[in-house]
């Protein structure tokens, strides 16, 4: 995980039903040209380069045909988001070795499973593209038409002859121009009415194609590297947090129990000669013991505060920010103490982690003195800030807290970002999904 710079912007919003209605339908109209003209290059040049393929010569017209779909497929992606409003994928094409020759570099396509999803789904994408085009026309032309029927009905001609009969009388509504246009103005209210729908469809359908075979094997080999991501951050840090729980048992509670043991041995010996000395000695191990005792409650506090479990996070933020060395304020949603407001516990404990390791390294870096802690969902999410008003300065690559938050946050599937400039103040704050 890397810090990012924090920045201001907000989710997007859907565009309304009128411009979405035009970006879907020039996104259609448009892709049959493009199409066809895909279709005309690839299967032109596959046909020559196949043919070819006996002599030397197909291979570089294949490859150059690989190379040729991969332009179109870009071009494909481009128009893509403002359709699916989703952000561009690209995927990764397998590279010539550095220093390959002309040959090696020919055949680099041709050994990229990739190409070939974008070679046939240039070919194949003319049948998706001819019935989208022709269904959004119809209803555009039905709803124009139908719609300003009113304004040009006068000047149609009309038949006379008696085998003749207009819509409106195979319908029995009469032969007079009321019927006629009371008619046709129905039914291109209905092509209207129904025109977003029916557009939006098949924009989705041509665009979903293209997805699936342009993008889908990209997202899934993403997807694999996000959880391969995931899978190691996790294993990070339950070691980091493990080897941190080894040091602070060996620093702090062993010792004292070893202390512990020599005060017991002690004490039995003086017993029969010094009694007095005998009592002074469990006295002190008595001590010892309160003090190992609150050592590990510190230390459980850290793994898995009970009040955390039982009450919630508002609860455990509170108890952790009374601890505190400096002024800390509080801003948390209270649902996500109540039985319905209840976040899953794996969050729950990630957020208390990311807040407590905040905090300590405010009290041991920062030199601030105050903090403000803000936790509260946001859409889909929770986001937790901790911000101070100390020196700044931090960052990830320093020392074993952020870099410990960061593979907590990882793990969890959130992001970090760390907006800490040299003389202050410092913001950590992480997105975590729900």
């Amino acid at each position: 995980m890397t810090a990012v710079a924090a920045t201001g912007d907000q989710p997007a919003l859907a565009p309304s039903i009128p411009r979405q209605l035009f970006v879907d339908s020039g996104y259609v109209l448009l892709g049959l040209p493009l199409a066809l003209a895909s279709f005309v290059v690839l299967v032109v040049g596959l046909a020559v380069g196949v043919g070819l393929v006996v002599t030397v010569i197909g291979l570089p017209i294949l490859s150059g045909t690989l190379y040729a779909a991969r332009g179109l497929a870009d071009i494909e992606r481009l128009r893509l988001p403002a359709v699916l409003r989703q952000p561009r994928i690209r995927p990764h094409y397998r590279l010539a070795e550095a220093g390959a020759n002309a040959w090696r570099r020919i055949f680099v396509p041709m050994r990229d499973a990739q190409s070939w999803l974008d070679l046939a789904h240039g070919v194949l994408r003319l049948i998706v593209a001819v019935t989208t085009f022709v269904v959004a026309l119809t209803w555009w032309a039905g709803t124009i038409a139908g719609s300003l029927y009113w304004a040009y009905d006068w000047a149609l001609p009309r038949a006379d002859g008696e085998g003749d009969s207009d819509l409106a009388q195979l319908l029995g509504l009469g032969d007079s121009t009321t019927a006629r246009i009371g008619l046709y103005t129905a039914i291109g209210v209905f092509f209207l009415i129904t025109l977003p729908i029916v557009v939006r469809g098949c924009a989705l359908l041509q665009a979903s194609f293209a997805r699936a075979m342009l993008t889908g094997v990209a997202e899934m080999r993403d997807r694999i590297t996000v959880l391969e991501e995931q899978k190691r951050a996790a294993v990070s840090a339950e070691a980091s947090a493990l080897r941190r729980l080894e040091r602070d048992i060996h620093d702090g509670p062993q010792q004292r129990l070893v202390r512990l043991a020599m005060d017991l041995s002690r004490a039995r010996l003086q017993l029969a000669s010094d009694p007095e000395a005998a009592g002074r000695t469990i006295d002190e191990a008595v001590t010892q013991t309160r003090d190992t005792l609150a050592e590990l409650r510190a230390l459980s506090r850290g793994i898995a505060p009970p009040i955390l479990v039982d009450r919630g996070l508002p609860s455990a933020l509170a108890a952790l920010a009374g601890r505190g060395l400096i002024p800390i304020e509080l801003q948390v949603d209270p649902q996500l103490g109540t039985p319905g407001g209840r976040l899953d516990p794996a969050v729950e404990n990630t957020a208390y982690f990311v807040v407590a390791e905040a905090l300590t390294n405010v009290a041991k870096h920062s030199r601030a003195t105050e903090c403000l802690v803000t936790v509260v969902r946001q859409g889909t999410g929770l986001r937790v800030q901790v911000g101070d008003d100390g020196q700044g300065g931090a960052h990830l690559a320093k020392g074993h807290g952020l870099a410990g938050i960061a593979d907590r946050v990882r793990a969890a599937g959130g992001e970090l970002v760390v907006v800490s400039p040299a003389g202050g103040p410092t913001e950590v704050r992480a997105e975590l999904p729900l």
